[in-house]
């Protein structure tokens, strides 16, 4: 049975193991993928004391455990591969910050964020992903919010394509955090695009209210560089560990995934400041309308001002007024209001105002 969601381990002893995250509704499932060079198994996992794996086999073992929301099932993985308690409360608390930690030569913990867009709501969403590499296997914990975001991966396994089958859990490692981080570039690619979009429409003037949509896209940039941020430093650290469960061979397709890091920071960055100019010009635009408004009506107050006090002095009820006895004066009042009015307009243009 699914526990309810938590948002905090505030009051509960180191290594306790809680679900922080949203509600989950499906149970757990554990898929176990065996392979080398001329070998591929797949199967599902139906009772956990099958799912324990090991490395003195001679092919690459990776179990794939698609739900953390289960701390029974967390719990038991951890003590068939004996994990320590502190990691899998890390793994069960979806937010635990992108890290990597080295356990001398026994595995490597590895946790980041999977980040989906989503076109209906126009905002992104994170998974919790945790890896756990030891010598000659690779297991991985995910949120089962999605499909398998490993899909590519395992498709590259089973159809024999590409360096994966050939190499060691190392590189699948790589493949699985290069498939997360590509898929970061493909997001801000998205992102830019619509930036652009909405750039042209605020300085072209067809965008009446984008005030609210830039200050939603700026929220979604800030979110994504928090989980990314955390990755350069997370790999840098990676690249400088002497382990041997990372082959030096590896190292230069960690160092690729770290420069794709640096530009999706680089572009976060850049989009963050296009965002800050766009929000700048959107207010400056809505000032210069305001002062284009607030001109027209000074023009118009200027004009009828000395019209209006010619009116007041002639709806006074005096007797002795001559101008109201002349018999077109009222003619005469009308033509001097507008070459009066006219001469304003002409003299405010003259000047510029206008």
């Amino acid at each position: 049975m699914t526990p309810p969601p938590n948002t905090s381990t505030f009051g509960l002893s180191p290594g306790t193991l809680v679900y922080v995250g949203p509600e989950v509704a499906k149970d757990t499932t554990l898929k176990i993928v065996k392979y080398n060079e001329q070998y591929h198994e797949q199967h599902t996992i139906k009772q956990i004391k099958d799912c324990q794996i090991s490395g003195d086999k001679p092919y690459i073992s990776w179990l794939d455990v698609d739900g953390i929301h289960e701390s029974g099932v967390i719990e038991a993985v951890g003590l068939l591969h004996n994990i320590h308690p502190l990691l899998l409360e890390d793994i069960m608390n979806t937010r635990q910050k992108p890290k990597i930690e080295f356990f001398n030569e026994t595995y490597v913990f590895v946790s980041l964020k999977m980040l989906y867009w989503r076109d209906e709501a126009g905002e992104i969403e994170a998974e919790h992903v945790s890896f756990l590499l030891g010598s000659n296997y690779l297991i991985s914990f995910q949120e089962k919010r999605t499909g398998d975001i490993f899909g590519p991966v395992l498709d590259r396994i089973k159809a024999s394509v590409g360096k994966t089958r050939r190499n060691g859990a190392d590189y699948l490692l790589f493949s699985l955090i290069d498939l997360i981080v590509d898929n970061y570039l493909e997001i801000l690619e998205r992102m830019s695009e619509e930036l652009e979009e909405l750039e042209g429409l605020i300085l072209a003037g067809k965008h009446k209210d984008p005030i609210s949509e830039l200050y939603s896209m700026k929220r979604q940039l800030t979110l994504m560089r928090k989980y990314v941020l955390p990755l350069r430093d997370m790999l840098s650290q990676g690249l400088r560990e002497n382990s041997k469960l990372i082959g030096k061979s590896t190292f230069p397709y960690f160092r690729d995934v770290h420069d794709h890091v640096i530009t999706a920071i680089e572009t976060i960055d850049s989009n963050r400041e296009l965002l800050t100019g766009l929000i700048d010009i959107h207010y400056s635009t809505l000032s210069s309308r305001m002062n284009t408004v607030m001109k027209t009506l000074t023009i118009y107050s200027a004009v009828f001002m000395p019209l209006t006090f010619i009116v007041g002095i002639y709806g006074m009820n005096f007797d002795n007024m001559p101008e109201l006895r002349q018999p077109n004066g009222y003619f005469y009042t009308l033509g001097g209001m507008a070459v009066l009015a006219g001469g304003l307009l002409i003299y405010f243009r003259r000047r510029g105002w206008m």
